[in-house]
């Protein structure tokens, strides 16, 4: 294959880079999206939200909680985002918007905020590491985890899965990462797959 120009790395599907099979790419699309917040140690609000989302907010830092349809991740001691698998998921967003609200919670609707990826392969960990301070090794960052922090300098959502990562940044920083993720990864070869559903 010819090489590439990697000034404006490509987000179309192909094999990038060096040779090999390092790391590999792909757009996650975000049905919805919603930012919970609230005192999950009252119970009112804990049963409203537990109904809203299926299984208990996670209340240990830095960590997931899943149900068949819903990602509850952990970004502060009140505060969560739900990330949705379909469409329907998340419905009646005002109707649900006023229960958390009658409990003394609250929710925000923001899935036009964030573009994600998922990076896996081999070499994906590597490649996270180059642009920031987290471990990404599986002993300290294992699958069900999430944390914030800088990727470059721009803010970040990194969340471990079985098989690799999801990283989401603003959407208006989206261009600026992909290119800094893409130099990144040219040195170990990477593929971009199309665009997927996040799961």
């Amino acid at each position: 294959m010819a090489e590439r120009d990697h000034s404006s790395p490509s987000t179309q599907p192909g094999h990038y880079g060096e040779p090999g099979n390092g790391v590999v790419f792909a757009e996650a699309t975000i049905a919805s999206a919603w930012n919970a917040q609230g005192d999950a140690e009252q119970p009112t609000f804990a049963d409203a939200a537990r109904s809203l989302v299926g299984v208990p907010l996670p209340v240990t830092p830095k960590t997931v909680a899943r149900s068949n349809a819903i990602s509850a991740l952990w970004l502060g001691p009140k505060s969560w985002l739900l990330l949705g698998r379909n469409g329907s998921l998340l419905a009646d967003f005002n109707a649900r918007r006023d229960a958390l609200n009658a409990v003394g919670g609250a929710l925000f609707e923001v899935s036009a905020s964030r573009i994600a990826w998922t990076i896996a392969g081999p070499r994906a960990a590597s490649v996270l590491a180059k642009g920031c301070p987290l471990d990404f090794h599986p002993r300290v960052f294992p699958p069900g985890s999430c944390a914030q922090s800088l990727l470059g300098h721009v803010n970040a959502l990194f969340v471990s899965e079985g098989d690799g990562f999801i990283v989401l940044v603003a959407r208006s920083f989206a261009r600026d990462v992909w290119q800094a993720l893409c130099q990144s990864a040219a040195q170990y070869g990477y593929e971009v797959k199309p665009q997927a559903p996040y799961r």
